[in-house]
């Protein structure tokens, strides 16, 4: 059986690319670039609450990371350093193996160093710190909202949520449909590049991880707004081309999450240079609403003409 820093050394051990001491003491030691704030943030996935305990760990890996990079992604910070903590529990080589190959894939994507962190006996639960740059002051956050900015949304919020339907046996997609929102369930694809270019041009944003109105509810929040959404400016097409019922694939856009796709506001008179980013980016993003004056009110008008009243539903681990 071996050792917990046998583990360590033979699957979490890598030359790192940007820190001065990494894995392998009992502290990293990082050099912050000249004028940058450290953006920070946590996550941890829980087998039975995030992930089914028999998901590919290859995937599992990627993801525990991913989720992380796209929390940095949504406030415009660069990923540099991750820490991981792990629970596991047995010491089973192949899984660990297969694990860190889907982590430092990830990793690799994103040029980010593995700078330290800790395994422990337990149920199976991962836990990521990353780190990440932003030039000082330049930070996108949730709070930057004002009535009649537009509202966007990147790629195709939804897929997860049908993925994990599909899982579940709650639905039948195609055989693409049913490839496509599995990959984006299991390798969501954070939206760093995205995030880095809407600095100065993003009033608001954040990722979507709980479903699209929760969390926009945090943008109104923060803001002090309310939003309008045009239902049909929604990229609610492909998901139902997916061979989803269409019920199921409007809440799956609206309430799924975990897909990680950026929802962010800007003002109306950018709107030229958010179309000329995503032609550059290869990367929808589609136009949905607009901010209004009436704080914390989400309205929905539908495609035929009325405007109705939404709670701003989304995952809750406690609810």
């Amino acid at each position: 059986m071996p050792s917990e820093f046998d583990l360590i050394r033979r699957h979490f051990t890598r030359a790192p690319r940007h820190t001065d001491l990494a894995v392998g003491d009992d502290a990293a030691l990082l050099r912050a670039q000249p004028g940058s704030q450290l953006a920070v943030t946590t996550d941890m996935l829980v087998a039975g609450t995030h992930f089914f305990a028999d998901t590919d760990p290859e995937d599992l890996g990627w993801k525990t990371l991913a989720v992380n990079v796209s929390d940095l992604a949504a406030m415009g910070a660069r990923p540099r350093w991750a820490f991981l903590a792990l629970a596991l529990p047995v010491a089973d080589e192949a899984w660990i193996a297969a694990f860190a190959r889907g982590f430092f894939a990830c990793a690799g994507a994103h040029d980010i160093d593995l700078a330290g962190g800790d395994t422990t006996r337990g149920p199976l639960t991962l836990s990521v710190t990353l780190l990440g740059e932003v030039p000082q002051g330049a930070a996108i956050t949730r709070a930057g909202g004002r009535p009649g900015d537009d509202l966007w949304v990147s790629g195709q919020p939804g897929r997860a949520a049908l993925g994990l339907a599909a899982l579940r046996g709650e639905t039948a997609l195609s055989p693409a449909g049913h490839a496509t929102c599995i990959a984006a369930l299991q390798r969501p694809q954070p939206r760093v590049a995205l995030g880095l270019a809407l600095r100065g041009l993003a009033s608001a944003m954040l990722d979507v991880s709980d479903g699209l109105l929760g969390d926009l509810g945090h943008i109104l929040e923060a803001s002090g707004t309310g939003a309008r959404i045009d239902v049909a400016a929604l990229p609610l097409p492909a998901l139902v081309a997916t061979g989803a019922d269409p019920a199921l694939a409007r809440r799956s856009l609206l309430g799924g999450g975990d897909d990680y796709e950026l929802l962010f506001t800007a003002p109306a008179a950018c709107r030229a240079e958010v179309e000329a980013l995503a032609l550059r980016l290869g990367l929808a993003l589609h136009r949905i609403g607009e901010l209004t004056a009436e704080a914390g009110e989400l309205r929905l008008h539908e495609a035929d003409g009325t405007l109705v009243r939404s709670a701003r539903t989304g995952y809750d681990h406690f609810c």
